[in-house]
């Protein structure tokens, strides 16, 4: 059951990142970051030269470390972060429903703090920390006779 619990939350893992990946690569690639920065500045995001840059820097690196499973609570919190930013200060005025609404930002939101607690054992997380706090097994105690 570990197995398919590991590749389930790799598969989420590998969507959810894709779909950040994508989006900061827009930004980055197509669009261009002074569109960008444009755009943020006329829709009345505080900071907007800043919030596009840590938009855009933590939607691209964001995607590919949540992929890889790296720094996941870390990622986690700061795609979450990002998600709230987008939820309150561009689409909450538009109600739940798309395609203006937040249903999908929110839907992200939880998605990446549900899966950057909880990622699964298929993560580079694993692989390197887990060999530091593994604790030696230990042998169960002899019943007192």
């Amino acid at each position: 059951m570990n197995v398919v619990r590991d590749l389930f939350a790799f598969l989420a893992r590998l969507a959810i990142g894709l779909i950040f990946i994508a989006h900061g690569s827009q930004k980055f690639f197509v669009m261009g970051m002074d569109m960008v920065v444009q755009g943020f500045g006329q829709a009345g995001i505080p900071l907007a030269p800043v919030s596009a840059w840590f938009n855009a820097l933590v939607e691209l690196v964001g995607g590919i470390l949540f992929i890889l499973g790296l720094f996941l609570p870390v990622v986690g919190v700061l795609l979450a972060i990002n998600m709230l930013g987008a939820l309150v200060l561009v689409h909450l005025p538009y109600g739940l429903f798309l395609p203006e609404g937040f249903e999908y930002v929110l839907t992200l939101l939880v998605t990446v703090l549900a899966l950057g607690f909880n990622g699964g054992r298929w993560t580079l997380d694993q692989l390197i920390f887990a060999r530091r706090t593994r604790q030696p097994a230990r042998e169960p105690a002899s019943p007192e006779v």
